[in-house]
């Protein structure tokens, strides 16, 4: 096999390599514990605060609101959670959405064993919420809602404005999981009336193992790792001081070519759903359009497949693709966020998420869509289903 054309970028991401070479001081020379008096730990403390002065600012934040973690599932984890908690006194009940990524679905249904009350949203063809029924679903016991930035399988971008605007109506704290976001679209904490947002190293490339949770300033929430006074007593634990300025690093990469690299993503993404919607016939293009849509996310159904075969093909051909969220490739069920949307089981079995860098090139797209072109018309030679559907065309 040569060269492996890699398009599963929301899964995770290749590190930059000056956001590896700024991590490596800090395996070596500059190794110390940055809760350290001596130089070589103050060292460290300093690398610590210019990474969070980083990610503050590529948010619109103030850097003491800034906490990292492990990555997007500990922050998502600590923000409900912590606040479910620290609020359980004023309410019981959680808002969210059927397309949330299992670190937040998961954690709702956790709660909901232990007494809270939890609403799941639905969500229109395209995969956005319904402004109305979230507004309508909100009571006095309502203490958050917990709605993600950018769906991580079908790219659908929600209308976080709005409703951070319903939240702050309500008196009604808003968290968002923007794990697919941070890097992709521009996000503005202050403005957007987001109060808690969770984000990823790994996904923006960056480093595995670590992460970060924005909590507004005055925001009661507790803490979600008990231990020592790191993190302003808010997350004990030794700082992954390499991890975080890989983070830090990574961001700054992002917030310095945003608008450039959004624009060929967005290009190469539209080309990408062209190609195949012309190529492939009985497909089906998954999320929402245009600027609705995370630039690098295509996600397409194929009718009368199964996805792990096509998937096994694509790696024979050296194309690394996905069938939804990697959390979950090893399920035999249908993608949750698919079937909220509408689709019925058969046809969601059948999905293939391809997500983009600006490292692919358009050679490589064709390669990919010639190669997937071939691929499902062999599956779809050997399914009875198939030739039922063409038996009945022809008649």
């Amino acid at each position: 096999m040569g060269k492996m054309i890699y398009m599963d970028n929301a899964a995770t991401t290749r590190v930059n390599e000056d956001v590896f070479e700024a991590m490596i001081p800090y395996y070596k020379e500059e190794f110390g514990n940055a809760s350290s008096i001596y130089e070589i730990g103050q060292n460290s403390r300093k690398a610590v605060e210019n990474a969070r002065n980083s990610v503050a600012k590529f948010l619109g934040a103030d850097p003491k609101e800034i906490y990292f973690t492990s990555g997007g599932t500990e922050s998502d984890n600590w923000a409900i959670r912590g606040i479910a908690e620290a609020l359980k006194n004023k309410g019981n009940h959680i808002i969210t959405s059927k397309i949330e990524h299992h670190a937040v679905l998961h954690v709702c249904e956790y709660l909901e064993k232990h007494g809270y009350d939890v609403t799941y949203l639905d969500v229109d063809s395209e995969g956005i919420v319904d402004l109305n029924q979230l507004e309508n679903a909100i009571t006095d016991k309502t203490i958050l809602i917990t709605i993600m930035f950018a769906n991580n399988e079908i790219g659908t971008i929600q209308p976080i404005k709005k409703i951070g605007e319903i939240a702050t109506k309500h008196n009604v704290l808003f968290h968002t999981d923007a794990v697919q976001a941070v890097g992709a679209v521009d996000i503005n904490v202050k403005e957007m009336g987001i109060d808690l947002l969770s984000l990823s190293g790994h996904k923006i490339n960056g480093p595995k193992g670590i992460g970060a949770l924005y909590i507004r300033r005055g925001i009661n929430i507790q803490p979600f790792m008990i231990g020592g006074a790191q993190e302003r007593r808010k997350r004990g634990g030794t700082e992954n001081v390499p991890g975080i300025v890989g983070l830090g690093k990574a961001i700054e990469i992002k917030a310095a070519h945003l608008e450039e690299n959004k624009a060929k993503l967005s290009e190469m993404r539209d080309y990408l759903i062209e190609q195949i919607l012309e190529k492939v016939p009985y497909t089906r293009l998954n999320g929402a359009t245009g600027e609705n849509r995370l630039p690098g996310n295509v996600n397409v159904c194929f009718e009368f497949i199964e996805g792990e075969s096509m998937l096994l093909l694509l790696n024979m051909h050296g194309i690394a693709g996905s069938s939804g969220s990697a959390c979950t490739s090893g399920s035999l069920d249908p993608s949750h966020v698919l079937l909220a949307i509408g689709l019925p089981h058969e046809i969601a079995h059948g999905s293939l998420r391809l997500s983009i860098s600006i490292d692919n090139t358009k050679e490589e797209i064709d390669f990919v869509v010639e190669n997937l072109a071939k691929i499902i018309n062999r599956l779809r030679e050997m399914s009875p289903l198939y030739e039922d559907f063409i038996k009945g065309e022809n008649k």
